[in-house]
């Protein structure tokens, strides 16, 4: 299912979403494992990218509704989550836990008709409390590796985290292809997964590492590269925020490629815990079919990271 539908999009503002896919990168669907090439004639766009519709990811495929579990064996769900990544968990002015993680948990609840709770924890205690049965489901942007999946079992995934360039507004491209860049000097977190993308796919491109993403965001600003590649999520908050001195836009569409970018992220519950996993799977479609996860979406991104 994953591969089919998570790089679809809602367009608010109604764009349809056919349209929104036609004018995306090839090399951003999830089913590409390398960048599409356009034809020999097509000439690198040379019109700059329109103020674009907020756009909302849709991680579920209509064509598989989930079967409605036996909820009535469903009591309580004790939520966890950690204590600092905002906007996805946070404190929140009154001491209690907020953020997009405990507002989907709290809409979850709501959805199933039970009794919640979110206790915050520090990250790295959730999965042996969730074990030692102190909790029973982990909302706290966990990404589903292999690893944590020796240790927990998963739900669908309610986000990803996709890769995207960015550049000065006044070179923003539509699309991003790697003949596109050829010669251009695009900036990463050296070592990371998005550096790796660009040495394997954007051989022509001048790839230039950075130690942290506040020297790659500084080169970006002051015109010592034309491109960033980065964390799309964080990206977001830094083109919207003051730090950015409104100096930059995405360039492109995302790009999902799970053998960099990961599975995605999901909620834990622990193994074999079927009933509770099904449960969350059948609310988190029901609430992204009512469109109440398009609103949540859009109430924590004024920027959308796709």
């Amino acid at each position: 299912m994953l591969a089919l539908w998570c790089g679809a999009v809602v367009l608010v503002a109604a764009v349809s979403v056919a349209a929104a896919q036609d004018q995306a990168p090839a090399a951003s669907t999830p089913a590409a494992s390398t960048p599409a090439a356009p034809a020999a004639s097509t000439p690198p766009p040379a019109a700059r990218q329109a103020a674009a519709p907020q756009a909302v990811p849709g991680f579920w495929d209509p064509r598989r509704r989930p079967e409605r579990p036996d909820l009535s064996r469903l009591t309580v769900i004790r939520f966890m989550t950690e204590t600092d990544y905002p906007p996805f968990n946070f404190t929140g002015p009154d001491g209690n836990p907020a953020g997009f993680n405990v507002d989907l948990a709290r809409m979850i609840c709501e959805e199933i008709k039970v009794t919640c709770t979110v206790q915050m924890r520090r990250f790295e205690t959730l999965v042996d409390a969730i074990n030692s049965n102190r909790g029973d489901a982990v909302i706290a942007s966990m990404a589903m590796t292999s690893q944590l999946r020796t240790k927990l079992d998963f739900t669908d995934p309610y986000y990803r985290v996709p890769a995207r360039f960015v550049s000065r507004r006044d070179a923003v491209m539509a699309d991003v292809r790697p003949e596109y860049l050829e010669g251009k000097k695009v900036g990463a977190i050296a070592g990371s997964a998005h550096e790796a993308y660009l040495k394997t796919f954007f051989t022509d491109a001048q790839i230039v590492g950075f130690p942290n993403d506040e020297a790659l965001r500084m080169a970006l600003r002051r015109g010592e590269v034309d491109f960033i590649f980065g964390d799309a999520i964080a990206l977001a908050f830094w083109i919207s925020g003051t730090d950015a001195g409104d100096c930059c836009a995405f360039s492109g569409g995302p790009f999902v490629e799970s053998r960099f970018f990961g599975e995605g992220v999901g909620i834990g519950v622990k193994k074999g815990n079927d009933l509770l996993r099904q449960a969350l799977n059948w609310a988190m479609f029901r609430l992204w079919e009512k469109g109440r996860y398009t609103d949540l979406w859009l109430r924590y991104f004024s920027v959308s990271p796709f």
